[in-house]
């Protein structure tokens, strides 16, 4: 079979399994979801095995050092697997919930009331996990899910893909609820795309390039965002010890993600005191800084950033640093370099604080915190299906709400109109 047949048959019979998931009840589905976080547990040596080997082709064929972080897989990773499978059974469920009622002078009473998208395909990178964290989300939502994993994964999502699907089938997982594309033929996803008589969402999670192709060729309405290149301002009013735990949170923590601080902006009445400060901690976390004349003066260490260099994912320990004459200076910067996904504004000043988040444009926007708080985990969603910057029908970290939709139900007595 020509592999835009078989992804034509795939997407049929996620369309029809749809129906059937759409159907299940809470409970079904939270037992179902358990069972498959138990799958992986169960299997974690064999996925462990599987994963050995893509990291092993993953470092000859050259992959960077984030791109191999994000790839690979250790016990305390399946557990958080497992867990945000459970921490998904354990959400609200949103299928059914009323989101308002109407009652017309005629009697009509107009409900409105979420609703399964359908069928959801999610294109990724990398990240095996996702694997789990989409189809889990996906199944809770209602919906039907086709994944189509990178190569550089591929046995790592097979083996995640067994071990949940044959779980979640002991506990009556209907049949192509969660389907996984397994060849690595280009073409796959290309037809994926095409489909939009079946396929009511696609998700495409990892680098630019990637995200960008499927905007491009997609006929199926796209959820995503293209980069996270994050900003911290710290404000003239701001609490220099924090400051610095959250710069170094920011960028350090994990690198390689897109929610991890990108450009570092400092207000100039504080930048004497606090970049040499700060510039010690990074540099001593194996940073390189690249700054503007002024943070060049005042750091030995820092080479010259270019006008790329504010506009630029490192998803690196590469860091931009900018002195800024105050916070309006800054807010002209993000909006200029920014991606629209998360800025942090460090201050004790609360007018300060609530101008930043105010004309900030960026789907989440911090006082105090680190930017790598940008998840779906750490928002209570459970596991995530990705991150959107775009301003319809989803904004920032997506979970289950974010993968329904929603219909009106009209009860009337009779009414026509005249």
């Amino acid at each position: 079979m020509r592999t835009d047949e078989h992804i034509l048959e795939m997407a049929q019979q996620a369309a029809s399994a749809a129906r059937a998931v759409a159907r299940l009840s809470a409970e079904t589905k939270n037992l179902i979801l358990h069972q498959m976080a138990q799958g992986i547990l169960q299997h974690d040596e064999s996925i462990l095995t599987a994963n050995a080997r893509d990291l092993q082709a993953a470092q000859s064929a050259g992959l960077s050092h984030a791109m191999l972080d994000r790839l690979r897989l250790d016990h305390p990773r399946l557990e958080a697997m497992a867990e945000g499978l459970c921490q998904v059974a354990r959400l609200p469920d949103p299928v059914g919930k009323e989101l308002s009622v109407v009652r017309r002078p005629n009697g009509l009473i107009i409900r409105k009331v979420r609703v399964p998208l359908g069928v959801v395909a999610v294109i990724y990178e990398s990240r095996p996990n996702v694997t789990a964290d989409a189809a889990g989300l996906c199944f809770k939502a209602g919906n039907a899910a086709i994944l189509r994993g990178g190569s550089e994964a591929t046995h790592s999502n097979d083996a995640i893909f067994d071990a949940m699907l044959a779980a979640g089938r002991s506990e009556g997982l209907p049949n192509h609820a969660i389907q996984l594309v397994k060849t690595t033929d280009h073409e796959a996803v290309h037809a994926l795309l095409q489909l939009e008589q079946y396929i009511d969402l696609v998700i495409p999670r990892g680098g630019e390039s990637l995200i960008r192709a499927v905007a491009e060729h997609s006929k199926v309405p796209v959820l995503k965002h293209y980069k996270g290149v994050c900003h911290v301002y710290v404000d003239r009013a701001a609490d220099l010890d924090m400051a610095v735990k959250i710069v170094i949170n920011a960028k350090c923590q994990r690198p390689g993600v897109c929610n991890a601080m990108e450009t570092l902006l400092v207000h100039e009445e504080i930048a004497e005191v606090f970049l040499p400060r700060v510039a010690d901690e990074l540099i001593s976390q194996g940073v390189e800084l690249r700054g503007d004349e002024r943070t060049c003066g005042l750091v030995a260490q820092a080479k010259s950033a270019t006008h790329q260099d504010w506009s630029e994912e490192y998803l690196d320990l590469i860091l931009a640093v900018a002195v800024v004459g105050d916070l309006e200076a800054a807010i002209d910067h993000i909006q200029r370099y920014g991606t629209h996904h998360s800025d942090v504004i460090v201050t004790a000043d609360d007018k300060a604080a609530q101008r930043f988040t105010r004309e900030v444009d960026s789907a989440t926007v911090y006082i105090n915190a680190s930017s790598r708080f940008t998840d779906g985990y750490e928002f209570g969603m459970g596991a995530e299906i990705g991150i959107s910057t775009g301003k319809l029908h989803a904004r920032g970290p997506c979970g289950l709400e974010e993968l329904t939709t929603y219909k009106y139900i009209i009860q009337g007595t009779g009414q026509i109109r005249q």
